[in-house]
């Protein structure tokens, strides 16, 4: 009786130690795998977007400050990409369609960055945004051109870029939602246009008291 007593008790600690590794493991059980909880925490964190240069596909620079009072809804990709890219950029360009023209440019602008500034000049990323219909105003591409800049802000968003050695780049991808302060607000499925779209238009609308 006594032995049963502690096998069952035995038993109760390996549960209950197996659950707080869970717990743990899984940020609160909030996360099931390693990258969501490293998104969740991202949120969490709300880093600040540095003053870095950008240089957009008109050849024009300006820092984060030029869209200063707007909320920037961004992506992060590289022109020469033949796997994710054109989907997420194309998935850009429908969450854009679904946005009210009436916040387009007064309360948001679409910001694609490019982590590839070698190649991608203003004159690629001219040509590439045409393949989505940007209009290179209200919905912008850039690149950073200087290195440190880029490597300090794909750090403070958690982007992760590593180079395969042969020109082309493993990376996550996912929609950015910055704050008219410049902060990380929110990080989205670039899957899901429909969530996307209906997070920014209930934010926008409820910043326009509608």
């Amino acid at each position: 009786m006594i032995k049963n007593r502690h096998n069952t008790f035995a038993c109760l600690l390996v549960i209950l130690f197996g659950c707080a590794l869970f717990y743990i493991g899984t940020d609160g059980f909030r996360a099931f795998t390693s990258e969501t909880a490293r998104v969740n925490k991202l949120i969490g964190d709300k880093p600040k977007f540095p003053e870095v240069n950008f240089e957009d596909s008109k050849g024009r620079n300006y820092s984060i400050s030029e869209f200063k009072g707007k909320y920037v809804f961004i992506t992060f990709l590289y022109t020469s990409c033949t796997t994710v890219c054109p989907q997420l950029e194309m998935n850009m360009s429908k969450v854009y369609d679904k946005i009210p023209s009436k916040y387009i440019g007064k309360d948001i602008e679409f910001l694609s960055i490019s982590f590839d500034p070698v190649r991608d000049d203003p004159g690629t990323l001219e040509k590439y945004r045409g393949y989505f219909n940007s209009d290179g105003e209200t919905w912008r591409m850039a690149r950073i051109p200087n290195q440190a800049e880029l490597d300090l802000l794909l750090k403070e968003f958690g982007v992760i870029v590593i180079p395969d050695g042969n020109g082309s780049f493993a990376h996550n991808s996912a929609f950015y939602l910055v704050d008219k302060n410049g902060s990380l607000l929110d990080v989205l499925d670039y899957k899901k246009i429909d969530e996307a779209a209906n997070k920014l238009v209930g934010i926008l609308k409820k910043e326009a008291g509608e």
